[in-house]
């Protein structure tokens, strides 16, 4: 198993314990931020991250798809002004998410590492950033994280969508753990701590969903 004083990923605290070895890999939770983490060492290559990503059928016209992503689009919509300029980040080959916030009346960057890499749209400012089905793959959350804040105006919201682990005891046999390009698992109670870390305010209008926004 990884050393016990293994760093969680997700708040960088020392205080963690080992969670399951399943498959040849070890995963870890952190008693601090209530995360759950796979061993970095067993961390998928981006080459096979990529083939993964090609299998996703995010399809813009999909109405089953655009419900999914309701689920956030709705609960931020509420909460944003007309107008307000947003980033898709890690937005993959089909930004659904971003055709229909902009549909909404909202203007839209894109950011992907390997879809749209235009790193000229992280030197930007933006009154919202949207993270769907993406925290999850963050091989350095605590990185991530910080470039995310530093993009966000004040007032300004990081609406994030990832599927809350609740269930240790189901964790093995969870399909969001079955995905190999998904090595960091959060729990309500997780982004909870981290907006609280911040100085932010968190909302979670329903399962799966978390709002936090940035104090003016």
């Amino acid at each position: 198993m990884p050393p016990a004083n293994l760093p969680c990923p997700v708040c960088l605290a020392l205080q963690t314990r080992a969670l399951a070895r399943i498959e040849g890999r070890d995963y870890r939770a952190c008693t601090v931020c209530d995360a759950r983490y796979l061993d970095p060492a067993h961390y998928p290559t981006r080459a096979a991250e990529h083939a993964e990503y090609r299998l996703h059928d995010n399809n813009v016209d999909d109405p089953r798809y655009r419900r999914f992503l309701a689920k956030l689009t709705t609960p931020l919509l509420a909460r944003l002004p007309f107008g307000a300029v947003g980033l898709d980040y890690g937005c993959g080959p089909g930004p659904a998410l971003a055709a229909m916030l902009r549909a909404a009346g909202h203007q839209m960057a894109l950011y992907d590492p390997l879809f749209a890499p235009d790193r000229a749209a992280l030197a930007q400012s933006y009154d919202f950033i949207t993270c769907t089905e993406v925290a999850e793959h963050f091989h350095a959350p605590v990185s991530e994280f910080a470039r995310l804040r530093a993009m966000i105006r004040p007032g300004g919201w990081l609406a994030i969508m990832t599927c809350f682990q609740t269930d240790d005891t189901q964790f093995a046999n969870w399909h969001y753990r079955r995905d190999i390009t998904h090595v960091v698992f959060y729990r309500e109670a997780t982004l909870r701590y981290l907006a609280q870390s911040w100085g932010w305010h968190c909302d979670v209008p329903c399962k799966d969903v978390a709002l936090l926004q940035r104090p003016l």
